[in-house]
């Protein structure tokens, strides 16, 4: 059963695919100077969906570099999330 749900739009419409607790989901968007890629997971110890935002590079171009890590809902309690 799908605890996590992805979507894509793009030139051949919409795409659509979907992660349990156990997989979680993935989804990495780039252009021609970079990309961002989103990792989605269920974290057991806290029972929380977690959620980590990167800059990735792509095909040599862009950097490498965090933009958020914390709970997905957006509540970062004290010490804890990273943003950029």
């Amino acid at each position: 059963m799908s605890h996590f749900y992805g979507t894509l739009q793009g030139n051949r419409g919409c795409a659509t695919r979907c992660g349990t607790k156990a997989s979680g989901i993935t989804v990495q968007a780039a252009g021609w100077d970079g990309a961002v890629e989103t990792n989605v997971w269920y974290d057991e110890k806290n029972d929380r969906n977690m959620v980590e935002v990167t800059f990735i590079r792509w095909h040599g171009a862009g950097t490498q570099a965090p933009i958020y890590c914390g709970p997905i809902d957006g509540s970062v309690k004290e010490g804890g999330g990273l943003w950029r």
